[in-house]
């Protein structure tokens, strides 16, 4: 197939390339800055007319929507870019896919689920009423409203994708990153974290991610929301403790508190249907991913 990733040089999209080309595919990639690969094209998905201009002279058979500002606290700071890049952005590319006619992947996130206190399966939507508790859970929540009146309305064929807390070796460190990038990057620095004690979640490798989302230009079925996420429920705490044993250092630099608010505290997982339709089937343990990406860590930040 002839793809396209946007986001195409983030933590998911450019492991996503890789996966997709070792596969056999045409793939192009697009993201905000200047880059060398000649099938690369720039393009700032919030202006449709920069949008149209990346598909003219082409024709792809699958986009992998993941351009997207994320992160909740990233959502508060510079929430203008979060709203228009999220929220706009997408509907610039539905707008076009409804001209040009490809099927979309689109990336929503496990933050969705919100207040939702039970096991997270896909159909939790249409039974309860959920409340999004910060502006990046609501914009991937409008996000995928866009997306299902796409298709009820002009048949657009669209599938989506909620990740849960992906994590590894290509995500660089910044404060609004994903809190084990936080942990690993701080801890190998000896800087000081909080660590929520009550929070739980079931994070998964970034192999293992990518290696099931190749899968859906395959086994694409429109309409279809598939949960992607890990099998080991675990507290924040339990993980923060395994990067601190990796790196043979004391938890004087962690701050525990007990929760934080305006934010998913448990994110119990169901991905039976990815597992089904997809062939997910996570391999990495905490207990070698972990370690993994910290000595990834070291390679890049070292002095």
């Amino acid at each position: 197939m002839k793809i396209l990733v946007t986001g195409g040089l983030g933590v998911v999209g450019l492991p996503l390339v890789i996966e997709l080309k070792s596969k056999g595919h045409e793939v192009w990639t697009c993201d905000l800055y200047q880059h060398h690969d000649p099938f690369y094209l720039r393009c700032d998905v919030r202006h449709l007319r920069q949008v149209r201009a990346l598909f003219a002279g082409h024709s792809f058979d699958c986009v992998y929507h993941l351009a997207a500002e994320f992160g909740r606290h990233n959502g508060e700071d510079y929430y203008e870019n979060l709203w228009a890049t999220n929220v706009v952005g997408t509907k610039n590319v539905l707008t076009v896919q409804r001209e040009q006619g490809f099927r979309l992947v689109f990336f929503s996130s496990s933050e969705v689920y919100g207040d939702y206190d039970g096991v997270m399966r896909e159909d939790v939507m249409e039974e309860v009423a959920i409340r999004q508790m910060n502006d990046y859970a609501m914009t991937k929540w409008v996000s995928e409203m866009q997306v299902m009146n796409a298709a009820e309305l002009f048949g657009s064929e669209i599938v989506r994708v909620r990740l849960f807390n992906v994590y590894g070796p290509g995500e660089y460190y910044s404060p609004y990153r994903s809190a084990l990038c936080v942990f690993c990057y701080r801890a190998l620095i000896g800087q000081k974290y909080k660590v929520y004690t009550d929070h739980h979640r079931t994070s998964l490798y970034i192999g293992d991610a990518v290696r099931t989302l190749g899968n859906i230009c395959e086994y694409f079925t429109p309409g279809e929301v598939y949960n992607i996420g890990g099998t080991e429920y675990h507290d924040m705490r339990a993980v923060s403790d395994m990067v601190l044993q990796h790196l043979e250092r004391d938890d004087d630099i962690v701050e525990y508190v007990e929760a934080e608010s305006m934010t998913t505290r448990d994110k119990k997982v169901d991905t039976a249907r990815a597992t089904r339709y997809l062939g997910h089937n996570p391999t990495v343990a905490l207990a070698d991913g972990i370690p993994w990406t910290i000595e990834w860590m070291k390679e890049v930040y070292a002095d």
